[in-house]
């Protein structure tokens, strides 16, 4: 269903891949849009079971895709290093391939954006969170990505600098 990568040597393995997604900070998310236009948007995220959690408003261009066709991609790009003189980038990146389901119960949206939450402002108070999160509620969509196929690649030159250093 899902193409092999083209570039094996390359290939990061599942535990790589999991690494980048959970220490990554934002992603781009595409989807099916307007006319069969493909529409990407950052976003902010959280990676965790297999799963990756991201909030929205209630209405707009993303949610009516996602309505429309939930099947999405996600990209996270872990390192891109331009080697001007090699005419190159030493990059690390993952590409999710998943479904978009919009939560509805309302203690697993509370959840999920909490958890969000905490991940990107892990020092604050939980009375500080809890009001954020009650302040922005209303408005609030919360969105979970199943990830159905994932892959992860990274420069040539990288996967080179390890094999250096397993040999030494």
């Amino acid at each position: 269903m899902f193409r092999d990568m083209r570039r094996k040597k390359q290939c990061l393995s599942v535990e790589e891949c999991v690494t980048i997604l959970k220490k990554g900070t934002s992603g781009v998310l595409a989807v099916l849009g307007e006319e069969a236009y493909p529409y990407a948007v950052p976003i902010s995220y959280l990676y965790e079971d297999e799963k990756i959690y991201f909030h929205s408003a209630k209405s707009g261009h993303k949610i009516d895709a996602i309505k429309q066709n939930s099947k999405a991609s996600f990209c996270v790009i872990d390192q891109d290093h331009v080697v001007p003189e090699e005419y190159t980038s030493y990059f690390r990146s993952v590409i999710v391939f998943g479904k978009v389901r919009i939560m509805e119960d309302e203690q697993e949206k509370y959840r999920a954006i909490e958890r969000l939450a905490m991940k990107y402002a892990p020092d604050d108070s939980v009375e500080n969170r809890k009001k954020a999160i009650e302040r922005e509620w209303k408005p609030l969509c919360m969105l979970e990505l199943t990830v159905e196929h994932m892959t992860g690649k990274e420069a040539i030159e990288l996967v080179k600098k390890k094999q250096k250093i397993d040999k030494d």
